[in-house]
């Protein structure tokens, strides 16, 4: 990619990025060139790129100094994520390009909209949208709004839930049962949109400090299970929320295959917590 001559490494609970500065907004991420370099095997291995651009030069409205140009691992444009929120803002600081204290905040321009990221420490909690039942009141009241037959279960009963993404969310009654459990080959009744991620949830109930806690698993959309989703961490809380009605915490604790993250939803906002972790500065040579 002309003009780009170094790359840092980074992730968040094992969701991993490349990422880069722009600081003149000129780059023209090739896309050919960015699946080269995710490539597990024959290049650098990511789950996508993060380029850091002057927001000005963007070309999206927005109040943020920097623009997040997210690449998927096959080069496409690809969709905000909370985890690599956090692991971009992580690399602002350390290259400079935002001075942030613990407990300090910034603005980050996505292709979604705005989403703030707060600092702290080697934890980051970013804004990773706002949450829509599409089912609306009646599925919120009854609890699902499709059936979802899993390898080895009877047909379940799930609940559609977007937070940027679309999800369903299907609830088990045991960890042994969604340890044990195949994600691939789900079916659906109705069919969702495409693009839809599957997250699987144990309600485990209220910690002693009043926090909700959930186990989970996802599988996403492109076929396979994803460790650390922050979207599916929202969308798992989101609707475990439902499900416990009045008086639900707002604050979740999810355990996820990739790690432990908290949740918090403020009014329909859902902000995700997890760690941000930078491993290496690299030169690409081609």
């Amino acid at each position: 990619m002309a003009g780009l001559t170094a790359l840092v490494k980074g992730h968040g609970a094992g969701n991993d990025f490349l990422l880069a500065a722009d600081p003149t907004g000129t780059l023209d991420p090739d896309p050919v060139t960015v699946a080269a370099w995710c490539d597990r095997r024959h290049g650098i291995g990511a789950d996508g790129l993060l380029l850091a651009v002057p927001a000005s030069t963007a070309g999206i409205p927005t109040a943020a100094e920097w623009f997040m140009d997210h690449r998927a691992a096959d080069g496409s444009v690809g969709e905000p994520c909370g985890h690599g929120l956090g692991v971009f803002v992580a690399f602002l600081r350390h290259t400079g390009l935002a001075d942030l204290s613990d407990g300090a905040s910034v603005l980050v321009a996505t292709r979604a909209g705005d989403r703030r990221v707060w600092v702290n420490g080697e934890e980051y909690t970013a804004e990773i949208g706002d949450f829509a039942i599409p089912g609306g009141l009646d599925a919120a009241t009854r609890g699902f709004d499709v059936a979802v037959k899993l390898p080895g279960l009877e047909r379940r009963p799930g609940l559609r839930v977007d937070v940027g993404s679309p999800h369903v969310v299907v609830a088990l009654d045991s960890p042994a049962t969604l340890a044990a459990l195949t994600l691939t080959g789900a079916r659906y009744d109705p069919d969702p949109p495409a693009g839809t991620s599957l997250d699987v949830v144990v309600p485990l109930g209220e910690l002693p400090d009043g926090r909700g806690s959930l186990r989970l698993r996802a599988h996403g959309p492109d076929g396979g299970e994803d460790r650390t989703c922050a979207t599916a961490c929202g969308a798992a809380a989101v609707a475990v929320r439902e499900w416990a009605g009045a008086g639900a915490p707002d604050e979740w604790v999810i355990e996820a295959p990739g790690g432990t993250f908290g949740v918090r939803i403020d009014g329909r906002r859902v902000l995700v917590t997890g760690p941000a972790v930078l491993v290496a500065e690299l030169s690409p040579l081609a």
